[in-house]
């Protein structure tokens, strides 16, 4: 497969994640689910090992392949399972893929690159790797703060000289403050769209 054609399946697949996301709202508000958060939890999240296992995947996948907006995911987790599951799950899945992307593009190289992020996204930010302990220490600062494209950054992270140990440690320990802002933001513009609903 093309570049080209690479690029156009992946928009198409988040298009239809996009338009999944919109239709799967819809159904839940004539549902009645966004008048009760208790409801929705009961019809999504109350499955003890299935739905915070199968949630956890979906975020996994979500980093490799961009299947929904990053923002929407996380606020399911927020809403279904509440914050603090929410943010565990969120983390966890988060995280996990982060690892897996960074081992795919550790394994096919630039290549993949080449297929994953756009010309815009890496001309943006390829003077970055042209010092890899500058390269560290700016990577590390975007994963803390929500300020650039993380998995984009993350198989460039991939192609310099970092270590799978440092990578790691970088995701573990800078991935927490970005998913609790996000998950807050979310948290309260869930419960303020709620009570628009319900008006």
């Amino acid at each position: 497969m093309s570049i080209a054609q690479s690029r156009r399946l992946l928009n198409a697949i988040s298009f239809a994640g996009l338009a999944f996301s919109i239709g799967l709202a819809i159904y839940f508000y004539h549902l009645g689910v966004f008048k009760d958060m208790n409801s929705l939890q009961s019809l999504v999240g109350q499955s003890v090992v299935v739905g915070p296992l199968l949630f956890i995947l979906i975020q996994m996948i979500q980093v490799i392949i961009p299947i929904l907006p990053g923002g929407i995911s996380l606020a399911a987790g927020v809403l279904i399972f509440g914050p603090f599951w929410g943010f565990v799950y969120n983390y966890v899945g988060i995280c996990a893929g982060s690892i897996v992307l960074f081992l795919l593009g550790r394994h096919y190289g630039r290549p993949l690159i080449s297929h994953l992020v756009s010309d815009r996204v890496y001309q943006k930010y390829s003077h970055w790797l042209e010092n890899d302990k500058r390269f560290e220490k700016l990577f590390a600062l975007a994963i803390f703060l929500p300020v650039a494209p993380d998995d984009a950054l993350c198989l460039m992270a991939s192609v310099t000289n970092m270590s799978l140990k440092k990578y790691t440690a970088i995701i573990l320990l800078a991935k927490p403050a970005s998913i609790f802002l996000y998950s807050l933001a979310l948290l309260h513009g869930g419960s303020w769209l709620t009570g628009l609903l319900t008006h």
